[in-house]
């Protein structure tokens, strides 16, 4: 059973997409380090997120949409800030994100997904196609700075 926060949130009627994902990462040597998907059709960097399918939480859309793309089964953690932006065909989108981090699993390049790879945030923030996700490596940072948050 999904909790409160896995659910639509009633006060954001005004979103034609709902979609969720995950920013997977790890403590690295030099610190964290951020997992970034790159999709050859969009030609971008980005977290790894989906369309939500009907009847489902976004918790799970999260982690079923993480694993679909990159092949790794990953637990969740912290419930991210929403991000809303206008889709390539001008809807009103919101993703929720979650930190996660992996449990198994290994990536092999698909036709959404086809190269993943690790950044320390300097790097992250260079590399992410777009500036709604660059906001979410700050509050990647806060979170895995938190008791909160475990790896």
């Amino acid at each position: 059973m999904g909790s409160a926060s896995d659910t639509l949130p009633v006060e954001h009627s005004e979103i034609e997409v709902w979609a969720a994902g995950g920013v997977i990462w790890r403590h690295g040597d030099g610190g964290v380090e951020l997992l970034l998907a790159h999709r050859p059709g969009h030609d971008d960097w980005t977290f790894p997120k989906g369309k939500l399918d009907p009847g489902e939480t976004l918790r799970r859309c999260a982690r079923r949409e993480v694993e679909e793309e990159t092949g790794f089964v990953c637990s969740t953690g912290v419930r991210l800030a929403l991000v809303k932006y206008r889709d390539a065909q001008c809807r009103r989108k919101a993703v929720v994100y979650w930190t996660m981090t992996i449990d198994g699993g290994a990536f092999v390049p698909n036709r959404e997904v086809d190269a993943v790879a690790w950044f320390d945030p300097e790097s992250a923030r260079a590399t992410l196609s777009y500036q709604h996700d660059v906001h979410l490596v700050d509050e990647i940072e806060a979170a895995t700075g938190s008791p909160t948050v475990t790896s």
